[in-house]
Parts: structure tokens; sequence; C-alpha cells
């Protein structure tokens, strides 16, 4: 890990003093006052200190103008009533009031996230606005307050424009090593984290909100010591101070210059300055166009004047072309699980999860769910989708708060406990979707966990390359993994199987004492699933490990113990091969081969029908996961086509890439004779391909009749094949919406929901309806009528349907499409499925 120099480090100070001994000299030239200097000055200042919310941790403040006027006022008022013609006392308690001030308004408003925490700073500003412009008796109302002095400093008058210049220009360079201080810390660095991925950061065993109060109260502070300096300038603190236009001229002064730049703020300000004092020279309407100037910039250089200085750069120093970044890393077979990773001797249970049950509003996700993990086991937890696993793992790691029931870890109880509190005591977990900080290093996002299990984490001064036993903690687990050579990649930039490297390497580094793995092996090439099957092997023989993974064959091959869960419930538990040779387990896998119900249709028809879609050598990708992999189907005209598969196959990716939903990387998808690869999924819903996602998808507090209504667009099939889908046709199929037109969706029960987002659908006129998973969460009889329903659409239209109920799907399908990882590796007609449950499980069973 190649550490930062001296120089390195205070690169920006220097450039910074240089600036501000050229400032005054660029504004003699340009014909401005040195006054105009101290403005720029202390709004870079306060700009700096709103760059550390917004650009350093992502909370976006509409009103930090409150601090500024907060500040100047305080400080006004000190000197006014306590110490009149000092400076430095009101400068210095000033801070004090803000700090006070912004920590209990920071407990408040940080209670809320994104916009709304936006919109409640915009409100703070406004409120204090009126406060300010209305309490005469205090804040001098619209006069303002007046009478202020800057006294002396020694022999020299702050009254001369040079002296206070070189005292604000020398604040400002002490807060900016201050800052650069900070944000090169431990707690700097935890701050971008929060930026990148709060969520990760917590599950690494940090505190966030704790950290996001601290940087509020800080940003405040500095941007009211600028306050506090400019009020003096001006020997007069106004409303205007702490007003919504003065707030968003702040934001814009960040954007403008830079955000996640130290130095990118104080050129905003600068940017900000001239071209006030320019433009209005020539014309009064000078905001208008610098809104202008704003837009664009937001448009075209979203990372401001920095950005456009380092594109600069780069067109005179191009970086050199590099290899694909996992084909430069190092591997080392065989390597045993570093030792600071490794706990004290375990034994007997680790984990204990005893009849824990989570409803999520009318769903029961898991019910009375009972499992237990113990020293050097790797417990594998299976079972088909919606079957309550990744709950579980969510309860387990304190992302949710189970309703009842008990979860021990080494005998102390963990139920309802925070997740940085779970992981400090020894719990860690990966995530189903790879969950990294993106804009971050791996070598840094590995650090990451290693510094959360130290009290450093919270030091906001040492500099973070000082921690050597850090470093070669973070190089040794790097290595472990896989990863040297690459350290300074982005974790964005990695491949698909890197990022599982990566995000396995996040929750080892928390030094657990039980590790949960959701899905480590979803998406991986077959070297790279080799590879992190013999880790996790490796890790589990120091560090028990509880696994979700649906590639169930390899699972089983390397657990001791296996769950099994179904409907939210705990099946079973016990060995792989008792589990492999059970009887409930092979059904809720494969069905019982006794249908409820068959369709009408005969087996001649199917075949003489005309093909309406063609879907051929087709791959698709979540961002670099890798999910259809030269995927190829067919349907024809009044055909059900039922996709098989377990979890994870690729199922809902392929009916998704069908409707345009998730683009198709490569492939054609042929459509009634036009390729719709490469249209939106507006202009191919237009075409008569219907869409019905797994949990409906209705619009909540819209009645049933306004659902319905947003489903008839104008598409070229309206009335093409004599078939028209009004609301008359739509309740004859549906007889028992007609009572519930009026009644929003959200109140309906899951199989009315169900039929109104067929319903919807169908409103449109559609040729091809995809549905995924109708049946999924109904009461027996009103499967039934769906089933009978379907049965009878096909006479107007194509179906493809995914569902897990086998039974169920193949009484209902003419024929099959099973997938595994993403392939199509088996087609046919559905009859044979049905009828020989021999033959299913020789298809679709481990």
């Amino acid at each position: 890990m190649k550490r930062a120099s001296a120089i390195d480090k205070l690169k920006p100070l220097l450039i910074a003093a240089a600036a501000v001994i050229a400032l005054p000299f660029v504004l003699r030239a340009l014909g401005l006052s040195l006054n105009t200097g101290t403005w720029v000055v202390g709004l870079a200042i306060a700009t700096m200190g709103l760059n550390l919310c917004i650009g350093y941790t992502g909370l976006v403040s509409f009103g930090h103008s409150t601090w500024f006027g907060v500040g100047a006022y305080a400080a006004g008022l000190i000197q006014l009533r306590y110490f009149p013609g000092q400076i430095w006392l009101p400068l210095l308690l000033s801070t004090v009031v803000v700090a006070a001030s912004s920590t209990v308004i920071g407990m408040l408003i940080l209670r809320r996230r994104g916009v709304y925490f936006s919109l409640l700073t915009l409100a703070l500003a406004a409120l204090v606005y009126t406060t300010a412009f209305r309490w005469t008796s205090l804040t001098g109302g619209e006069d303002g307050l007046g009478g202020l002095k800057r006294g002396h400093v020694g022999p020299f008058d702050l009254d001369n424009a040079l002296a206070y210049y070189v005292v604000v220009a020398v604040i400002a360079l002490a807060v900016l090593y201050v800052l650069l201080r900070l944000v090169r810390a431990p707690f700097g660095h935890v701050l971008v984290a929060i930026r990148e991925n709060q969520l990760r950061a917590t599950f690494q065993g940090y505190p966030v909100e704790r950290y996001k109060l601290a940087v509020f109260v800080i940003s405040a502070v500095v941007t009211g010591i600028a306050g506090a300096l400019i009020g003096f300038l001006n020997y007069l603190v106004s409303a205007e101070a702490v007003s919504v236009p003065f707030a968003g001229e702040l934001l814009a002064m960040v954007v403008i210059g830079g955000m996640r730049s130290m130095l990118g703020p104080a050129l905003g300000a600068l940017f900000f300055i001239l071209f006030r004092e320019l433009f209005s020279i020539w014309t009064s309407n000078w905001l208008f166009w610098f809104g202008i100037t704003f837009v664009a910039f937001v448009m075209y250089s979203p990372n401001g004047l920095v950005g456009i200085g380092a594109l600069v750069m780069r067109r005179f120093r191009p970086a050199p072309e590099e290899t694909a970044a996992m084909s430069r890393r190092k591997i080392y077979e065989g390597l045993p699980l570093p030792a600071f990773l490794r706990p004290k001797a375990l034994t007997g249970t680790v984990l204990e999860v005893s009849g824990v049950s989570k409803k999520f509003g009318g769903i029961r996700a898991v019910h009375d769910a009972s499992i237990t993990v113990g020293a050097g086991e790797i417990h594998a937890l299976i079972g088909p989708n919606g079957a309550g696993k990744t709950t579980l793992f969510n309860l387990v790691s304190g992302l949710y708060p189970p309703d009842q029931g008990t979860i021990r870890l080494n005998g102390k109880s963990i139920a309802g406990v925070p997740s940085d509190l779970i992981c400090h005591q020894g719990l860690a977990r990966s995530f189903q979707i790879t969950n990294l900080f993106r804009g971050l290093t791996i070598y840094e996002n590995l650090r990451l966990s290693l510094q959360a299990r130290r009290a450093m984490r919270f030091n906001i001064w040492n500099d973070i390359d000082a921690y050597s036993e850090i470093h070669a903690e973070t190089a040794e687990l790097v290595k472990f993994l896989g990863l040297e050579g690459i350290e300074e990649i982005e974790g964005g930039e990695l491949s698909y199987g890197g990022q599982r490297l990566v995000d396995l390497g996040i929750a080892l580094g928390s030094k657990p004492q039980v590790l949960l793995l959701d899905e480590p092996l979803a998406g991986l090439a077959a070297a790279e699933r080799e590879r992190v099957s013999n880790l996790v092997k490796n890790i589990a023989a120091n560090i028990p490990v509880l696994i979700v993974e649906h590639d169930i064959d390899r699972v089983l091959g390397f657990s001791q113990t296996v769950t099994v869960m179904n409907q939210g419930e705990v099946l079973m538990s016990d060995c792989p091969k008792a589990v492999r040779s059970d009887i409930r387990v092979q059904e809720i896998y494969t069905g019982k081969g006794i249908p409820a119900v068959e369709h009408q249709r005969s087996a001649e028809q199917a075949a003489t029908a005309a093909e309406v879609l063609r879907f051929e050598h087709v791959n698709t990708f979540y961002g670099k996961s890798h999910i259809l992999n030269d995927a190829s189907l067919d349907v024809r005209d009044g055909e059900i086509v039922a996709l098989l598969g377990r979890n994870g196959a690729g199922k809902s990716t392929l009916l998704k890439t069908i409707a345009g939903l998730v683009p198709a990387q490569s492939g054609q998808i042929d459509y009634r004779g036009t390729n719709i690869a490469q249209l939106a999924a507006p202009d191919i819903a237009r075409r008569g391909i219907g869409y019905v996602p797994q949990g409906r998808g209705l619009f909540a507090g819209m009645t049933v009749r306004e659902n319905l209504a947003l489903g008839r667009l104008a598409r070229k099939t309206d009335g093409s094949d004599g078939v028209v889908w009004d609301e008359e046709r739509i309740l004859n199929t549906f007889p028992r919406l007609k009572e519930r037109m009026n009644v929003a969706a959200d109140y309906l029960s899951g199989g009315e929901q169900q039929m109104v987002a067929v319903a919807r659908a169908m409103s449109g006129n559609v040729r091809l309806l995809l549905l995924d998973e109708p049946f999924e969460g109904l009461a027996p009889a009103v499967t039934l009528e769906l089933f009978k329903v379907f049965d009878q659409l096909r006479r107007h239209m194509s179906i493809v349907i995914v569902e897990h109920n086998l039974d169920l799907v193949l009484a209902l399908a003419d024929r099959v499409f099973a997938l595994e990882r993403g392939a199509v590796f088996h087609q046919g007609p559905a009859a044979p499925l049905l009828t020989d449950l021999n033959y299913r499980k020789q298809i679709l069973w481990l």
C-alpha cells in the first residue's frame, strides 16, 4: 500500500497559502477592493465546513446559512453585551454557542435521512431567518445588528483592511490544516465510508449516527466561524446571513468548486464572488446568469471546477492503459487464515436462534424458527424462493428486531441489539447483493473493517498512516483473499467475482466469532466458485459459518449441518445426506407429482401454433454480475410456457429482460417479427407485452379502478385480434373485483391484489403476459380460481410464467424451459414432468 508523503499531505495547505498571498494582487488587477478578498476567504471557510457534510459524509444540507448566521449573531451579541471592543473572546464563545445549538438540532434532524434531512435543514434556515428578521429587540430586525468593532491584534488595528485580511487568511489556513488532519484521520475515513454505503458501515461496527452528529457539529462550527468573521468585516450582522437564498448560494459554491475536494469549495467561493462583482457591473440580473451556470455545472461537470481541471490534466498526462484488474492479482493457494483473525478457542454452541418470528404488515416472513451453529461448523441454510432465509439472516445480524424469540451469541442475547454492537460482539455478515464501498479502493474497504475493532476509529487527529499494525493486518488479509497486486483498484471497478471476494473480506475483517454468508457463490464463474468454496472451508476451520446458498449441490458437499426452511418455518435440520434423501425436502423443490388441477388444451393445438416470441442467445448483466448466459427459448401463440430452475437461476431476470426492465447486453429478442432487444420498457409495453412482477407491484393508496386505468396504455395491439380488455370484460374475468373497484389496492386480500395486478396488465390489451410467482402466498381456493383464469386466457394471449409450485405450474403449462446459472439446460413438453415424478427429480433435483 503506497503511503502519502509529507509533501502530498501538506500540498493543499501550500496551495492555499500561495492563493491567499496572490489573491490581493489579482483583485487589485481586476479593480476590486481588499475587502472583497476577505469576503472570498470568509466564504471559503464557510463552504469548506459545508463540504465536510456534503462532499465527505453525504449529508446534503440546504440550510447551512443557519450556522453562518448564528455564528455571526452570537459573536456580535457577545461583543456588544459582554466584551465591548474585543474580537477574540466573542469569536471563541460564538463557536461554543454554535456547537451547543447544532448538537441539539442535529440530534433531532439527523433522525431523518436523504431528502427528509435536507428539507429539515431548509425549514430550519427559514425558521431562523424569520426569527432574526422579526425579533427586533435581540437581533435588530430588518436594520440588523450594528455597531460591531474589529478591535486590535497587539499594535495592529484590525480596522485596516490589510490587517483584517491577514487575520482572516491565517484563520482560514488554520481551519484548513485542522480539516486536512481530520479527513486523513480514521474518523475522516469513516465519514467517506458513510457517504459511500451507510448500511455497510453500520455492519462493520461503526455507530453511524454518532459520526454523523459529530461531523454535523464540526461543520456547523466551521461555518459559524466564517459567519462571525464576515460579521466583523461588515461591522453589521443582518438577517440575510441566515436566509434561504444565501444557503442556496453556499451550496452552489460547493458544487461549482467541486465536492469531495478540500480546496474545491474555496475555488467555488472565489468563482461566485468574481462572478457577482464583475457581472453586476453589466447587468442587475447577474443571479439569473449564475443560476444558468450552476445548472450547467450540475449537468455537465458534477465534479465542478476541480473536475474540469482533472480532465484537462488527463489530456496532457493520459493514464497508462492497464489490463483487467483481476488478471494482475497474485493468488497464494492454501494460505491459512491469518492468526489475528482467529478467535480464541470456541466450543459448543456459538450461535443459538430459538423461536424467532417476524411479520411485515400482514406477511409472515419468519415463524417460530430455531437454528444452532456450533464451533468449527459450516451450517447451510437452504430453501425455495421466499422461504425466509435472508429475513432470518437480517434478524440475526440486527437489521430488523424480531417480533418474538431469542437470539444468543456465545450465551449473550443479541435480539434487538443494533447492528454495530452485534458486530463488536463477534457476528459479521456478507450480503446477497455485493455491498461494498464502491468509490474506495480494495485496501480501504478492508482496512475500514479492521480499524472498526479498535478505539482509534474515533480518532480525529492522527494520520491513518501512523497505524502500522492496521496496515500490516490489511496487507495480510489482502494476501489471504488473493487480491494482492490490485489493492489500489476501486471496489466499483472490480469484476463481480472480485467484488464477491472483497465483500467476504469486509465481513472477515470484523474479526467475527460467527460468520454469516448470504449467497457468496452467486454469479461466480466455475473457477471462482471453487476458490471461494475453498476459502469458506478454510475459514470454517477457525470461525463457524452460517451460509445461505442456492448452489445446493456444492453447499451440501462441504456443510456439516443443513437447515431447510419453507414458507418462513424451519422444516428440518440434519446432516447433508439426510436432507438430500428426505421426501419433504424433495417435495418443496420438485413437488409431489399430484396436480390439483389440469389444463384444457391438447398438445396438438400447442404444436401447430405460430411463434410469438424468440429469445435467442441473450446475455444479461446486473452491474458486473453475469445473470443470463446465452439463454434461448421460444413461445407460441396461445401457449403457456413455464420457466423452471433453482433460486438464482435467472428466471425472473429473463422475464425482466423480455419486458425491457433489464437491458440485454447481447442476443436477439424477436416479438412478432420485430427485434425488441434494444427497446425501452415503455415501448415494449406498448407493443403488447404485459409484466406482473413478484409481489404484485400495485399502486398503493390508489383504488382498483385507478390501478386498472393506469394499465390502459394506447398499444399497437389494440383490437388487432378482436379482443379489447375493457372494464366490463375484465370484471367478467375477475367477478370478485366488481365490488372492490373503489377500494384502495393495499386494503385488498392477497388474492384480490394478485387479480388486480394481472387485470392491470391485461388492461393494455396484451398479447404476451409475463407472470412472476403469481400463486405466491395465496389460499388454495384463490389459487384454483387464478389457475382457471390463466387457462382460459390462453385463447387470447401467450403466457410465460415463473412459479416455484411445480405441481401447479406443470399442470398449467404446455412446455417448460429449465435454467441453471442463467442458461437453459432442459426444454420440452410439460406433461412428462407432470406425470413422472422420477423423471422430474432426474431433471430438477440435486
